[in-house]
Parts: structure tokens; C-alpha cells; sequence
């Protein structure tokens, strides 16, 4: 992990960002182009049990081939070394489960764009991030809290444009459990894991997911089962039928991305400054890679264009994250 001290973090904010733009594509491109057997696009609920799956599966094997699960807590089962998720660990990963459900779904509402509800949920998290901060006593520097001002300007632009906010329900359950899911998850990492050790960094990754994959497959799989109204039935196609369907390719393009995205966002989050300071970085390249695909998928397959004001408003982001890039090492260089 020597590796991981000396790329720069801006680096690993640019890898995460290539990582995001072709899940944001495939995900979108899926859940808008006909099925050739449903006759229609799949929706969010359709996709979500194949490419948590798969993202399962291969963030397991991430683990065990790169060893990183030899610095969680484990047990042994015989010959086996199983990791095993500390309380605090338990509750950040029930976070990311709720998070794993909301950003796939975000994607596919009618009617509501890539660019418009990206800033929602991640405007929500930047104002979190200061706040977890200070009830930590961490210290908040200035050009965080420019930074967290200027993503504040550009919800207030988006917002104005649409005239409110103007999401359907399921929307704006979305945004809610996607709220609270990472609050979960910037407590629990700020609290134990913020310290710059790599060690740390990889043993919260391997406990974290260890709970959020399993319970997020789990809880998907429950809803099915029940056989309760539509929902049920889209996720049953999701679970079975899928496995048989063309559209496979697209769910494992969009889990292999997803796994690439989760290790990335883990060593982001996890850099020891404030999380007013990485947290803009992580939120914002995302939601760059959203107005991105969103541009790509205008330009090359006919989806509608991001209205202006959602192009403002990430351009106002582009800002925050060139703002907190430069700042600090001019303030170092100054100190210097």
C-alpha cells in the first residue's frame, strides 16, 4: 500500500472519476433502450439484484487476491481466516447497503436528469460532510468551506431553473435513505478510521462490505419473495429471469464498475484531512462523471440534453474541486 501514500490524492479523484462515467452510461443506457423481451426499458428495481451480485462477488475476490483481508478482524474456522465486522463497522455497513441501493436508482427516473438529481444527493452530503467534522472537533479550513458554499450556489441555480424540486416520491425516498445511509458511514469512518494508515484504510473496506453487500442483496431478495406488488415483480426478473437475457452484459458492466468505484471512494474518503475536504472531491468527480455521460448520451444516442442550468452547476463544481486541489499546497508552500 506504499502506493496508495505516495499517488496523490487528486489522482485517485481522476481514476474514480474515469471509473464512474461508464457505470453512469451503461446504467442509464439500460434502463432507457427497449428490452427486446419486455418490450421496454428495464427499470432501476430490474437491474439492481444482478449488478449487486456481481459487484458482490467480485469485491470478494478484490479482497481475497489483494490480501487486504489480512488486516481485518477475523476468526478462525479451521484452515480459514474469516473477517469479522466490528460494531462500528456493522453500522457503517448497513450505511453503504442503503447507499449500494440509492445511487443505481437515481439514475433511472422518468423524467428526472443524471445532472439534476446528482447535485440533490450530493449537494445533501457536502453539507453533511463539515458537520460530521465539527462534531468530531476537527478543524474545517477556509477553502473547504468555500468549496461547500460554491456546491451550495449551484443547488440553488438547478433548483431555481426547475422552479423546486419536483421529484417523484420513490425520488425523494431515494435521496432521503441515500442522506442518511452516508451520514452513517462518515460518523463511523471518521471516528475510527481517518488516521492515514493504510492498514486502517483496508481493514475498514474489507469489514465494511463484508455487511453491506450480503445485507443489500438479502434485503432485495426479501422484497421478492414477498410477492408484494410491482416492485416484487421487478426485482424477481431481476433475480431470475436476467441471468438469461442480453442485458447481462450490461450488469456486469455496471458491477465491475461498481467495484472499481467502491475501492477508489474507500482510499478518497478515508485520506486523513477533513471530511469537508474529501468528501468535495469524491461528490463532486461523481457528479462530474454524471453531467459527463449525460453530455455523451445526448451527443452519440439521442437521451436529452442536461439543461443549462444543471451544466452551470456542475461547471460551478468543476470549480470546488480545482479550489480544493490547489489551496492546500499553496497554503503549504506559504507556511513553507
Amino acid at each position: 500500500m506504499k502506493a496508495v501514500r505516495a499517488f496523490p490524492l487528486e489522482g485517485f479523484v481522476f481514476l474514480y472519476f474515469l471509473a464512474y462515467l461508464p457505470n453512469v452510461i451503461i446504467t442509464k443506457l439500460v434502463t432507457s433502450t427497449p428490452n427486446a423481451a419486455l418490450g421496454r426499458p428495464l427499470t432501476g428495481l430490474e437491474t439492481l439484484p444482478a449488478s449487486l451480485i456481481i459487484n458482490l462477488v467480485l469485491t470478494y475476490a478484490f479482497i481475497w487476491l489483494s490480501g487486504w483481508h489480512k488486516d481485518a478482524n477475523a476468526v478462525q474456522v479451521g484452515a480459514t481466516r474469516v473477517p469479522v465486522p466490528t460494531r462500528y463497522t456493522v453500522l457503517s455497513g448497513i450505511g453503504t447497503s442503503l447507499v449500494l441501493f440509492t445511487v443505481p436508482l437515481s439514475f433511472t427516473f422518468e423524467g428526472v436528469s443524471i445532472p439534476f438529481i446528482q447535485l440533490i444527493m450530493r449537494g445533501d452530503i457536502l453539507v453533511i460532510a463539515p458537520l460530521v467534522d465539527l462534531l468530531f472537533g476537527r478543524k474545517v479550513r477556509w477553502w473547504s468551506w468555500t468549496a461547500l458554499v460554491m456546491v451550495l450556489i449551484a443547488l440553488v441555480i438547478t433548483l431555481s431553473d426547475r422552479g423546486g424540486l419536483h421529484l417523484p416520491p420513490l425520488a425523494i425516498l431515494t435521496v432521503v435513505l441515500y442522506t442518511i445511509g452516508y451520514f452513517m458511514r462518515l460518523v463511523v469512518m471518521t471516528k475510527i478510521s481517518k488516521s492515514g494508515d493504510p492498514a486502517s484504510v483496508r481493514r475498514y473496506f474489507v469489514e465494511e462490505k463484508v455487511v453491506a453487500l450480503p445485507l443489500s442483496v438479502a434485503i432485495l431478495a426479501a422484497i421478492s419473495a414477498s410477492g408484494i406488488g410491482g416492485q416484487a415483480g421487478e426485482l424477481h426478473w431481476g433475480f431470475i429471469d436476467v441471468w438469461r437475457d442480453p442485458a447481462l452484459v450490461s450488469m456486469l458492466g455496471i458491477g465491475s464498475t461498481l467495484t472499481v468505484i467502491s475501492v477508489l471512494a474507500i482510499i478518497i474518503l478515508l485520506d486523513p484531512r477533513e471530511n469537508a475536504y474529501c468528501v468535495p472531491l469524491e461528490r463532486a468527480a461523481s457528479l462530474v462523471a454524471g453531467v459527463g455521460g449525460a453530455i455523451l448520451l445526448a451527443a452519440f444516442c439521442g437521451l436529452k440534453e442536461p439543461r443549462p442550468a444543471e451544466l452551470v452547476g456542475a461547471a460551478i463544481l468543476i470549480g470546488a474541486i480545482v479550489l480544493l486541489s490547489l489551496a492546500p499546497r499553496l497554503a503549504a508552500k506559504r507556511q513553507g
